[in-house]
């Protein structure tokens, strides 16, 4: 739990922080790389999609990565905050936090024109977009880039995705995990090197495209669910059947490779990004969810390769290829059609 909380966690008194541009930029930068980043960390209730924001923070970067100012805001999510134990933040301490919908215009001016630069992005973005959607509003956001993603594409000899281990890679002291400006500023410190090595390099930036929001819907929900800190991690949509996939199985993933479809895909574990919208995401691209591992099946995805579960020991018993969540999102922006 967090105890010591500062005047940052005040949400109506943002603080900035405006730093001078560097004496010595790198001449050869990619002309083709963003104009400016918005890096982001957001608390949330939960992890499921009517899970809701508590607190939020933007770091502003120019083209280079340096910091132009900071963010930061509580927010008000009108149900019970969750997982305390976590992110440190009480109903006391949220009951006279701004909602969403009054944070809205301030955070869109710091989101807009820029790439939303997150760990693990998908999650940030998906919970950002929804609130945006119950506001009634839509985020400026056209580009995201993920630093899990950054880190595989520069090879960096991290043991895990997690956001301290890529810290500790590059030096950066965290002084108060799940507390959204201290990440957001441990990851704007991170990034900073990780760019400028992916300039030096002229590597091509994993940007992936914000797609507006669809999952949600407007049904109304039982008082109970509607009012109040009653907390209920429901979702929005009932469970259902999902259909066959219509194309034969082509056989195993190959590490390294694109995925084609009619490969048959497990989830095993937690994951950010709600399980449902995962195997959505799945059916969309063609893919065919299984709800069990065996020698058919082509890829399991997990973020936690190690645990003792049924579907992690029978993957490595039949040799089916492992990934993570971070890794299987962008395997999916370029699915091959089936033979």
């Amino acid at each position: 739990m967090l105890e010591d909380r500062t005047a940052a966690d005040r949400p109506l008194s943002p603080e900035i922080v405006r730093q001078p541009a560097p004496q010595e930029e790198q001449a050869d930068w990619p002309t083709a790389y963003p104009e400016g980043y918005a890096v982001v960390d957001v608390e949330t209730t939960g992890l499921a999609r009517d899970d809701r924001i508590i607190s939020a923070a933007v770091y502003q970067l120019d083209a280079r990565g340096e910091v132009q100012d900071r963010w930061y805001t509580l927010v008000n999510p009108e149900r019970d905050p969750g997982p305390v134990w976590i992110h440190g933040l009480t109903s006391e301490v949220l009951e006279s936090a701004p909602l969403f919908p009054e944070i809205v215009p301030e955070l869109s001016r710091r989101l807009a024109g820029r790439v939303l630069v997150a760990h693990n992005a998908m999650f940030d973005w998906s919970m950002i977009a929804r609130e945006y959607a119950r506001a009634k509003a839509q985020a400026p956001v056209r580009q995201r880039l993920c630093t899990i993603a950054l880190s595989k594409e520069l090879k960096l000899p991290l043991p895990n995705h997690k956001l301290e281990s890529l810290a500790a890679h590059y030096g950066v002291v965290q002084q108060q995990a799940h507390h959204a400006l201290d990440d957001a500023r441990v990851l704007a410190e991170a990034f900073r090197p990780s760019l400028r090595l992916a300039a030096e390099e002229n590597l091509r930036l994993p940007l992936l495209a914000c797609q507006p929001l669809t999952e949600w819907t407007d049904a109304p929900r039982p008082p109970a669910q509607r009012s109040g800190y009653g907390y209920r991690p429901t979702t929005w949509r009932p469970s259902r059947k999902r259909p066959a996939c219509p194309y034969p199985n082509p056989g195993r993933y190959e590490p390294g490779g694109r995925l084609m479809q009619g490969m048959r895909v497990a989830f095993s574990g937690d994951t950010s990004v709600d399980r449902e919208l995962l195997e959505d995401r799945a059916t969309e691209a063609g893919l065919h969810v299984a709800t069990s591992v065996s020698r058919l099946t082509s890829l399991l995805v997990t973020n936690d390769p190690d645990s003792p579960t049924s579907k992690t020991a029978k993957a490595r018993s039949f040799g089916t290829p492992v990934i993570d969540e971070a890794a299987f999102m962008q395997l999916l922006q370029d699915v091959l059609p089936a033979e």
